[in-house]
């Protein structure tokens, strides 16, 4: 099974990355100026936050200050007797200790496994994305619109669906797919071109969902950009709507939740459909209100997050169930599994847990979106620190979703934390759990 790596980059002093979680060394470089183990450690969360802080010589009093905490709640964070549970807090303690988002969170805040490692697939598809569009269908002849679209329905089936062994599966088509689908679109004229044109916007938006869960947020943009210029061009607003829900999700998963947010707010500005609009342009309109509202609660715009949410179940009204138009779950269930998410961003994991339990997630929500919510849901309990619930919850995503859970970071520390305080009562159950996804023999 192929490791999930996370954006490859510059290695900070002092600062890499051994087997799944962050190590920081016993303050040695070698004489380049390279770092060097001597005794390494392995750092939770909190202790990065002290030595990122330590570091730039601040006391936590003044780390408190100038994020707008107490002395206390940077002291019991550092000490792990409470959570880093908003991501806004994480962006803000980042610019503030002057660090990259990884190195503090070690995959944290995307789930994406911090291994330095690159998927073996990501090379291919970054030379295919690297080549001009007119050079992609070169040498392909015969690729129809009835064919393109079997294809890349089928890898959608698989990166939703399927679960174990997706990512290679899926990673494997997409430098195929992208050839056949321009060599569709330079074939096809007439009628047909806009049903290319929409498979080929989709492909793009499988390709950015693809490298955003492999650490490739460099290359997902790259995907998500040429999406939204062949819906840009196209003059369609569903189509917009939908390439630009894609991209937003780039900037949010990267950090970059300001700039998400106003190509949200811009977006739907633009693309609000009339009374007798289809579904699917409904479903990208909503699920681009939903994208709006996480960038503007991780951006610490709370009222903002919360009318863009509003305006997502108006739409969700509108399609009237849980359908996946444009592959973005939209519909009255994903509604409210935000409003979860929404709730946790703001710190209230008690809420957000009794939201969470007024409704169910039923099959028709494809397995990738259900998992991570359940993701989320197990990591609440463990803020909670209800460990036989989160337990449970690892349990319940052993069995649903294998492979995804050996590359989420958030379920990594829970199990790491939850083999410091083993009870007789759930401890085979977490050590089952620690051993498929690497922390135990």
């Amino acid at each position: 099974m192929n490791a999930l790596p996370r954006e490859r980059g510059p290695v900070s002093p002092l600062c890499w990355t051994h087997g799944h979680t962050l190590v920081l060394s016993a303050l040695s470089t070698t004489a380049n100026g390279q770092p060097m183990v001597t005794n390494g450690e392995l750092f939770s969360i909190g202790s990065r936050i002290k030595w990122f802080r330590e570091r730039r010589g601040l006391t936590q009093s003044a780390l408190g200050g100038l994020i707008g905490k107490s002395e206390s709640w940077v002291f019991k964070v550092e000490h792990e007797l409470m959570p880093v549970d908003r991501i806004s807090v994480v962006y803000t303690l980042c610019r503030v200790l002057r660090c990259k988002m990884e190195d503090l969170a070690g995959g944290y805040v995307t789930g994406i496994n911090a291994d330095s490692a690159e998927h073996e697939l990501v090379p291919s598809i970054r030379q295919t994305l690297s080549l001009p569009t007119s050079l992609l269908p070169l040498r392909l002849e015969g690729i129809t619109a009835e064919d393109f679209e079997g294809s890349v329905a089928d890898a959608w089936r698989v990166y939703e669906t399927q679960a174990e062994d997706r990512y290679q599966d899926v990673g494997e088509r997409l430098p195929t797919l992208l050839r056949q689908g321009h060599a569709a679109l330079r074939d096809t004229r007439g009628e047909e071109e806009p049903a290319v044109l929409r498979l080929l916007i989709s492909l793009y938006g499988l390709h950015q969902i693809w490298l955003r869960r492999v650490g490739e947020p460099t290359l997902a943009r790259i995907a998500a950009d040429r999406g939204l210029a062949l819906a840009d061009n196209a003059g369609d607003p569903a189509l917009l709507a939908a390439a630009a829900w894609n991209l937003s999700c780039v900037l949010t998963s990267a950090g970059d939740v300001s700039d998400s947010l106003e190509l949200a707010r811009q977006t739907i500005a633009e693309c609000k459909p009339g009374d007798d609009s289809s579904t699917e342009h409904w479903s990208a309109y909503g699920a681009l209100h939903l994208q709006g509202a996480v960038a503007a609660v991780r951006a610490t715009k709370g009222p903002v997050a919360w009318d863009l949410y509003q305006g997502a179940q108006v739409a969700a009204e509108r399609v009237g169930g849980d359908h996946n138009h444009w592959h973005t779950c939209f519909g009255p269930t994903n509604v409210r599994m935000h409003e979860v998410h929404l709730k946790a961003e703001e710190g209230d994991a008690s809420e957000a847990l009794r939201v969470a339990d007024t409704f169910q997630v039923n099959d028709s929500v494809p397995l990738e979106r259900r998992t991570r919510y359940l993701i989320e849901v197990m990591n609440l309990n463990r803020v909670q620190k209800d460990d036989y619930a989160t337990v449970h919850v690892l349990g319940k995503l052993l069995k649903q979703s294998p492979e995804e859970i050996v590359f989420s970071s958030l379920v990594r520390e829970a199990v790491a934390d939850l083999l410091k305080r083993e009870k007789p009562l759930w401890r085979d159950d977490v050590r089952k759990v620690a051993k498929h996804i690497g922390l135990a023999a």
